[in-house]
């Protein structure tokens, strides 16, 4: 008779890693960014938080992990009060700032300094709060990721982390990004699993040094610059999707080092196709104006009578309006959508059955640090 002593079964060998399956139909998103685009031009921008609700759900939704989708339970309107509630913090600060800059003329340039501070402070506790806000407002499996810790915490961190990458003139940038990715993946959490996030700045900065030393020449040489920014880029994505860490499962990417090529020339290349036909719009309406009017071109820019360049100011703000509006259709296409897909079509995710018995846990975060987020422009997905 044979038998084996308890305990030493050997163990099964690891299950595969699990892809991550992105189904969203890239016309249907295009057509819903731009009715949300035009929406948000009639509504003096605030059909936004509609625009950015629909935009998560979207992306969200057509995520599947191990043949599950995420979900994004996220509303418009906990958007839209979460800004207004900042906004009546952050106007009484702009209006102070500006009383004193017309009371006290000839030291507006040093109160600059501290105005700068605070927002910065704003800013980076605004990037806490609105993460902490979008995680718990993404449930996969019907468990919600949420987080704790301290925004004011991470602002601290950010401030001075940053006051470091000053003074080396961009040196200290990758253990910057660890540092701070460290502190909020460590207070990341899927139900009952905690995060955490094992990448190193010294990793980073082996993968981009060169980038750090030519910046300079990207910075004179303009063709150069969409070309680095992108090359940086995807390296920080892989970086970063490799040090993930939730309970028993990671993350890896096998991204590209010219995964963003296309996407950000593209943006470039629509930015200048818009630009130069605004040109041709205003060459082409003030003839018209001219024409019809009987105004000589040298009199309508002259700025002694104003009735005459009215006609061309109004075109100029329809124009305006116009290529912003398709900039921000552009940008949200090629650098929201296009690059999600493209990112989440290299990650594959290991272990993921340490996540098959989790318990819910945490509770619903607020929407003011989004809020903040959008008054201070520093939002994101």
């Amino acid at each position: 008779m044979q038998w084996t002593p308890i305990g030493s079964e050997p163990l099964p060998p690891p299950l595969p890693p699990t892809r991550v399956d992105f189904s969203g139909n890239r016309s249907e998103f295009r057509r819903m960014v731009t009715k949300g685009a035009m929406l948000e031009l009639v509504t003096f921008g605030f059909y936004r938080f509609w625009l950015v609700t629909d935009i998560r759900r979207n992306l969200w939704a057509n995520t599947a992990i191990d043949g599950d989708a995420a979900e994004y339970t996220g509303r418009a309107k906990e958007l839209l009060i979460g800004f207004l509630v900042a906004l009546a913090i952050l106007v009484p600060i702009y209006l102070a700032y500006f009383l004193i800059g017309i009371e006290f003329e000839r030291w507006q340039g040093f109160a600059s300094l501290p105005l700068f501070i605070g927002f910065y402070a704003f800013g980076q506790f605004a990037i806490f709060r609105a993460r902490r806000y979008r995680l718990t407002r993404t449930v996969w499996r019907g468990v919600r990721f949420w987080m704790d810790g301290s925004g004011w915490a991470y602002s601290l961190r950010a401030m001075l982390w940053g006051l470091l990458v000053f003074l080396t003139l961009g040196l200290a940038l990758p253990w910057r990004e660890a540092a701070l990715e460290r502190y909020k993946m460590q207070h990341t959490h899927y139900g009952d699993l905690s995060g955490d996030f094992e990448g190193d700045g010294w990793t980073f900065f082996k993968r981009g040094w060169w980038l750090w030393l030519l910046s300079p020449v990207a910075l004179v040489i303009f063709p150069l610059a969409p070309f680095f920014y992108a090359e940086f880029k995807a390296r920080e994505w892989r970086w970063w999707l490799d040090g993930i860490r939730i309970g028993g499962v990671s993350l890896s990417s096998n991204l590209p080092h010219d995964a963003f090529y296309g996407l950000y020339w593209k943006v470039v290349g629509w930015w200048a196709l818009l630009s130069a036909a605004f040109g041709a719009y205003m060459v082409v309406g003030t003839l018209l104006v001219v024409q019809l009017t009987g105004v000589p071109v040298d009199e309508v820019f002259e700025p002694g009578d104003g009735a005459k360049s009215i006609p061309v100011v109004a075109m100029m703000i329809i124009g305006y309006f116009a290529v912003a509006l398709a900039i921000n259709i552009v940008m949200r296409v090629y650098l929201q959508r296009d690059l999600w897909a493209k990112v989440l079509e290299t990650v594959e995710v290991h272990d993921i059955a340490a996540a098959a018995d989790v318990q819910g846990r945490g509770e619903l975060a607020g929407a003011l640090g989004e809020g903040f987020a959008d008054g201070l422009d520093v939002a994101g997905f």
